[in-house]
């Protein structure tokens, strides 16, 4: 008798760009990650260890693992005068593929993905650009670090230059949006991000443009988030000299420096141009999220806080 041999299903692999099978050992975080990375393009070592860790060395360890895998990448830049600067990490191919899946667009070619990836560090070298990046992106992780101390506060919008950009109006370029809530208050706002290059008159020209969407659509602060005390002093100066004033936009101002040992950008640090008898809260400027229009993105939905997919009150994403 001849004893045939059992037909036997071959061994799935895993491949580069196998998510299904690399699936078990991805933890929450690291999705956030993947949307974190894909809606902001780079973040350092620490700004992620802020916001989804307790632990550098734990963020570190992990964020190796995921490189491994493929699921995210890095890259070391170097800057002209003080050298090698801290490692920023960015999309890899596994978490293209999810954030772009997760949406519901089709899987990004593996040209495509080279071509983003070798964009990053060219993206970087350019004078000033990622220093001014690094600068947005640390504001925004202020305030989620906050928040994982203040259960009250929580970021439940953040937008960056691109996206803000493509949603609100073609005319004006914050370098960010978001909006930030602290017990039962609510403020959406524009930031502008200063890394002290600018002249007063070329921060006071960014106003024509917020007046224009002003008369369109949201009416929110727009925040100077400086890097010094004495040029928030002397920009007050400049604003109070201008015939115009600031146009009827509200502009509140803050100092890095100030800001550090007072909470941060959550913090009463904020100066209202104008009215400044007394430092603001974040959460306590006039600025509230206002219904959807043509030119006005409303209030945000449940999915745009950055931590959604950690949150234990977020309701089931609709099928």
């Amino acid at each position: 008798m001849t004893r045939t041999r059992p037909a036997t299903t071959p061994r799935r692999s895993a491949t580069t760009d196998d998510l299904l099978a690399v699936s078990w050992r991805f933890e929450p975080r690291d999705y956030v990650l993947a949307h974190l990375l894909d809606q902001h393009r780079f973040l350092t070592t620490d700004q992620i260890a802020a916001v989804l860790f307790t632990s550098p060395r734990t963020c570190r360890n992990r964020l190796n693992v995921l490189r491994q895998l493929g699921f995210i990448d890095w890259f070391m830049p170097v800057h002209p005068v003080t050298g090698r600067l801290p490692v920023h990490w960015v999309p890899g191919r596994l978490s293209a593929r999810y954030v772009a899946l997760y949406h519901g667009r089709p899987a990004p070619s593996s040209r495509a993905l080279r071509e983003a990836r070798d964009g990053y560090p060219s993206a970087a070298t350019r004078v000033g650009h990622l220093a001014h990046a690094d600068g947005v992106n640390q504001f925004f992780i202020d305030l989620l670090a906050y928040s994982r101390h203040h259960p009250q506060a929580r970021l439940t919008r953040w937008w960056s230059a691109g996206r803000t950009y493509a949603k609100v109006d073609h005319n004006t370029r914050p370098d960010a949006h978001g909006v930030w809530t602290d017990d039962d208050r609510e403020v959406a706002f524009f930031l502008e991000h200063d890394t002290g290059s600018e002249s007063h008159p070329a921060r006071a020209a960014k106003l024509t443009g917020y007046r224009t969407l002003q008369d369109k659509g949201p009416a929110w602060p727009v925040l100077f988030w400086l890097p010094s005390a004495t040029i928030e002093t002397n920009l007050h100066r400049h604003f109070a000299s201008l015939a115009g004033g600031t146009l009827g936009v509200l502009i509140a101002t803050a100092a890095r420096d100030h800001a550090e040992a007072h909470g941060g950008p959550a913090g009463p640090v904020w100066t209202v141009v104008g009215n400044g008898r007394r430092r603001l809260r974040l959460a306590e400027l006039p600025g509230p999220p206002g219904p959807e229009g043509p030119f006005h993105p409303g209030p945000p939905e449940p999915d745009e806080d950055p931590l959604y997919l950690l949150r234990d009150d977020a309701p089931p994403t609709p099928a």
